[in-house]
């Protein structure tokens, strides 16, 4: 489709600023979010109408949606501290795992697919995030905010950030390039978020809420942003190949960097950059 660069500009200058206020308003408001999320599954007739095909994007609708539908659960829990055994349950320290389980989860399903598309430089990328998030360690590097509306906050490191967006750009170029403009401007917004709210720490929490709002835009209204950013133009297989073998190689010296921080005990120096309160 031959569209013109001021559309794209356009379209996703648009589409970029509308996920920065869906985050934030996310953010400040725990029980509408809550709602929303169980609300988005009566949209379930829009997948089946050929919004959702194949394994992988039946896996990765009901992976990002899913867990804000709980996650909503356990903000409200936080921040009403309603009684009854459901809420006490849903305070437990079991969150943070929850939390870190999901992130690893949607990594691994891109990881087996880029190992299915041969695209194997960017999947042992993608197999080193996976055992680069740091390890939830009671509710060290994993909590609710205080400040935030009880937000998850997630203490990864900014190489770790970088390292995730071109490892999932490189991703999408691969699966689905029409499609890579748009997560452009998912992947920019969960890192420009923290860095407007000066929270580096609320990057995880951004980049689930605009994953999840992308895949259930994709789910209800497929032909939206091929219509209107199509990106199958930009795909050329050698920058493919060549864009993973590079990501396989630069995460490789920084697992060995994680694992040193972890062995000489400087974890909490340098994977937590804020004093945000949390519980």
């Amino acid at each position: 489709m031959n569209i013109p660069v001021w559309e794209y500009v356009l379209s996703m200058g648009t589409y970029f600023i509308l996920l920065l206020f869906m985050i934030e308003y996310m953010r400040k408001h725990h029980k509408f979010a809550a709602i929303f999320w169980v609300a988005s599954l009566f949209t379930f007739p829009l997948w089946l109408m050929g919004g959702i095909n194949g394994w992988f994007r039946w896996a990765k609708t009901f992976s990002a949606i899913l867990p804000l539908i709980i996650g909503g659960f356990f903000r409200v829990a936080d921040q009403e501290q309603y009684k009854g055994k459901f809420w006490d349950f849903m305070r437990k320290n079991w969150i943070v795992w929850f939390i870190y389980a999901v992130l690893f989860l949607n990594i691994a399903e891109a990881t087996i697919k880029d190992v299915t598309l041969k695209n194997y430089g960017n999947a042992l990328c993608g197999l080193l995030l996976c055992f680069t998030i740091p390890f939830p360690n009671g509710r060290k590097f994993f909590k609710l905010s205080a400040e935030d509306n009880s937000m998850f906050i997630a203490y990864t490191t900014i190489a770790w950030n970088l390292l995730y967006t071109t490892w999932n750009l490189c991703f999408v170029y691969g699966e689905t390039g029409k499609y890579f403009a748009s997560s452009i401007c998912i992947l920019l917004a969960a890192e420009i978020y923290p860095i407007i709210k000066r929270k580096p720490e609320l990057y995880i929490a951004a980049r689930i809420y605009t994953l999840s709002a992308h895949v259930l835009i994709r789910a209800c209204l497929p032909n939206l942003f091929p219509a209107v950013m199509d990106a199958s133009s930009w795909f050329n297989a050698d920058i493919l190949y060549a864009w993973g073998i590079f990501n396989g190689i630069i995460i490789i010296p920084y697992a060995f960097w994680y694992i040193w921080q972890l062995h000489s005990g400087k974890a909490e120096v340098s994977f937590i950059r804020s004093n945000t309160s949390a519980m």
